[in-house]
């Protein structure tokens, strides 16, 4: 039997609101729907199903928000790697249009839930700050902004003095505005999914892993860490970065890479208040990028790319530290509260992955660092298939396909890193 564990120190641990009661199963059960994984893709999934009136149960092998969706960097970015030109062009227009708007209202989906379900976790929606170090990058970010104003987003393109006066230094060229984007407090809103799917009837537990999973007649049969059992006609697979070996070869689809967050202490005075005066997020556009917000304490977040283990200790965090300082030294010496990591899934397209390997299993995962609104969205969709097959899907599902000498996805994360780097440093 694999022990649950507890909840990792960071931010949002210490700040989110007590957890609802998620008990592990302990007595055998069926029910229409059983999703693996208690993240942002089940939890957004369980909800929209239970509304639905679909009977529904979520195991989570620790704590709901144990992985990433309780970890991240809070920001609501409406966004895939891809711009919308470039989905037209690989999925060649019709099936590219739902995609481009799916993922253009999935910070609609998130902000939604939190007023419709009363969800307490500091939302703010006042945009998403994209800035690039070099003219020529910014040139790009203006391109991407265009698309999307040719889409109906009312976008911003801007000047380095703009840049400057919105987010407190002078580091950047310019950049553009997302209108559509906003920051939370995640693990938060995560209970605060758990909470809204039990008031429609959804079952959800902790402590539960998932040990086994057989196809008997025209239903599932879930093993479990506790002994009991679930038969269920659909199950959802939604383990994103933490996937193991519950469905063979899946783990090796994608790979899980570390993204490791610092927090300083709550900033007072005329210096702090000069930093993300409207309370925007921020992020680079380096291959290897920066993100950086405000909670709604005043502490300054700095999140980027950790190497490939999880953090022993301080030192580990010392790159953020030392950038987030460099960006901003009117702050003079900062001290740091919280130091944390969670892992979260690549692909190798870059795109979410939907993949149906069998009848009446569906699996979703791989949102490249912009699970909050991918996964929530993604949730609302796959509720929307299983309850009717017929039903318009956005995303596109495809076969699985294992990264080559995944074994070697070590090697892999760090040789992305180092190669990245030193493209980010040409450029």
């Amino acid at each position: 039997m694999s022990a649950s564990q507890a909840m990792p120190p960071s931010l949002w641990a210490a700040t989110a609101p007590p957890a609802p009661p998620t008990p592990p199963l302990r007595e055998s059960r069926k029910v229409d729907v059983l999703i693996v994984g208690g993240g942002f893709t089940g939890l957004s999934t369980a909800l929209h199903l239970a509304e639905a009136g679909v009977q529904v149960c979520v195991l989570e092998a620790n704590e709901p928000g144990w992985g990433a969706s309780g970890r991240n960097g809070g920001q609501v970015n409406p966004t895939l790697k891809h711009d919308p030109d470039e989905l037209t062009r690989l999925y060649r227009g019709e099936r590219a249009a739902p995609l481009i708007d799916a993922v253009s209202r999935s910070a609609d989906v998130v902000f939604d839930l939190i007023a419709r379900h009363r969800i307490d976790c500091q939302p703010v929606r006042n945009g998403w700050l994209q800035v690039a170090y070099s003219p020529k990058q910014v040139a790009g970010l203006h391109a991407r902004a265009e698309q999307w104003a040719r889409r109906g987003v009312k976008t911003e393109m801007l000047d380095h003095a703009a840049v400057s006066a919105r987010l407190g230094t002078e580091a950047f060229a310019g950049g553009w505005l997302d209108p559509r984007a906003g920051g939370i407090q995640p693990l938060a809103y995560t209970r605060g999914l758990v909470r809204a799917a039990q008031g429609f009837g959804a079952a959800v537990h902790g402590g539960t892993e998932v040990t086994a999973l057989e196809r008997g007649g025209a239903q599932w049969h879930a093993s479990t860490s506790t002994g009991a059992t679930v038969i269920a006609d659909q199950v959802v697979l939604a383990t994103n970065g933490y996937t193991g070996p519950l469905w063979p070869g899946l783990s090796r689809t994608v790979l899980a890479a570390n993204s490791f967050i610092v927090a300083t202490a709550p900033l007072k005075g005329a210096a702090a208040d000069a930093i993300l005066p409207r309370g925007e997020t921020a992020s680079t556009s380096q291959r290897l990028l920066l993100y950086f917000r405000k909670d709604a304490q005043g502490r300054l977040l700095m999140g980027g790319r950790g190497h490939f283990a999880d953090p022993d200790g301080p030192a580990d965090f010392a790159h953020l530290e030392r950038s987030l300082e460099l960006l901003f030294p009117q702050l003079g010496s900062l001290r740091y509260e919280y130091r944390w990591a969670g892992r979260i899934a690549v692909t190798r397209d870059f795109m979410p992955h939907v993949h149906t390997p069998a009848p009446g299993m569906t699996i979703a995962l791989g949102y490249n660092g912009r699970g909050i609104a991918l996964a929530t969205s993604m949730g609302k969709h796959l509720a929307a298939r299983l309850v009717d097959a017929k039903a318009e899907f956005p995303y596109p599902v495809t076969e699985m396909r294992p990264i080559p000498l995944h074994g070697l996805q070590r090697f892999y994360v760090a040789g992305g890193v180092a190669w990245y780097s030193l493209l980010d440093r040409l450029a």
